[in-house]
């Protein structure tokens, strides 16, 4: 059985580098990252991901205008998208919940839970 891959879609480095370390580490999963809502377009379209971790405050493209484009995109439709965020107020949560994400982690996350968390919202288990 192949590992599943994920692709995490954040401006900030740190988060990457520690997100990605615990993916591998902990879910023994694949991981690749994106600086931006661009690159993390052409990443998602030509790997095409078992998931999707996508911030939502990046500037230039912000995470909802990335996951707009990642649902009208034949290619990439299907794969489910978890959000990180510092946004987690209720009403924040409502209108993420409305556009048809899989689920939302909050920042800051614990990076040694941020598998179990995953897994979760995705029904995997490792």
């Amino acid at each position: 059985m192949t590992a599943k891959q994920i692709l995490i879609i954040d401006d900030e480095e740190d988060i990457q580098e520690v997100a990605q370390l615990a993916l591998e580490l902990v879910g023994g999963w694949q991981v690749s990252t994106a600086s931006s809502a661009g690159e993390g377009l052409l990443l998602a379209e030509a790997q095409q991901p078992d998931a999707i971790l996508l911030d939502v405050m990046m500037p230039y493209i912000d995470g909802i205008a990335t996951f707009e484009k990642l649902q009208a995109n034949p290619a990439t439709k299907q794969i489910p998208v978890i959000l990180l965020t510092a946004k987690v107020q209720s009403i924040d949560q409502r209108r993420f919940a409305q556009l048809g994400v899989t689920g939302v982690i909050a920042k800051p996350f614990k990076s040694m839970h941020l598998a179990d968390q995953v897994a979760e919202l995705l029904g995997w288990t490792f």
